[in-house]
């Protein structure tokens, strides 16, 4: 006897929640390094470094969570019941 487990929603909706999180944590790392090394070399543009970082780490978190729903719905095209939703092909696809 296998029991579904009862926290899997709140599971599954924490990790999409987790995406959001991560990106404002990201942009906030990169602006506390940019303060931080700004006050330590004295340089103002180190903050815009530190913010440029932030906002590249925020955005490989969307890239790799993109990448991550792209193969987990990879795994379903395969599958038996999805098959008679495959998209069809225009006539001038098939000539080629």
């Amino acid at each position: 006897m296998s029991e579904k487990p009862k926290l899997r929603p709140v599971v599954e909706g924490a990790e999409q929640l987790s995406l959001g999180v991560s990106i404002v944590v990201a942009i906030l790392m990169g602006i506390g390094l940019g303060w931080l090394m700004r006050d330590w070399f004295g340089y103002e543009w180190l903050f815009w470094v530190g913010v440029s970082w932030g906002i590249g780490g925020a955005i490989l978190n969307i890239y790799k969570a993109y990448k991550k729903n792209v193969n987990s719905l990879d795994e379903l095209k395969s599958d038996v019941r999805y098959k008679k939703y495959e998209q069809q092909k225009d006539d001038e696809e098939r000539d080629a």
